[in-house]
């Protein structure tokens, strides 16, 4: 079992910046893909970031390309979102997930209570 904890949200004026933190336990994230997904009011959860084990590979949306960095230190069994030039439409719940899958599986095993963004314009 792996408990997956973000932090990291609040609220921030467009074009600010916040770094988005899901600390693990139970299990280190070395072994696992992690993802950064977003759900906001009345839209459907969405993809927005995923780093391989290692940390070699990232893959984002293409509306948080440019924008946004996906990191992983797995000596600290911490995920990192690093979201810059924010935008209204960028305010959801964020929640970080975990998968033995890859980074483009439909299939995360784990994921935490999410952590809320809101952006004022």
């Amino acid at each position: 079992q792996v408990q997956l904890v973000e932090s990291g949200g609040g609220l921030v004026q467009a074009g600010g910046s916040l770094r988005l933190s899901c600390a693990a336990s139970g299990r280190t994230l070395s072994t696992y893909y992690m993802g950064w997904f977003r759900q906001a009011p009345g839209k459907e959860r969405e993809f927005v970031a995923g780093i391989s084990r290692g940390g070699s590979s990232t893959l984002y949306a293409d509306s948080v390309k440019g924008r946004f960095t996906i990191s992983k230190d797995n000596a600290k069994n911490t995920v990192y979102l690093q979201m810059t030039g924010l935008k209204p439409e960028d305010a959801a719940v964020y929640y970080c997930a975990a998968s033995i899958d890859s980074i483009t599986t439909t299939r995360w095993d784990y994921r935490g209570q999410g952590t809320q963004v809101t952006v004022s314009s």
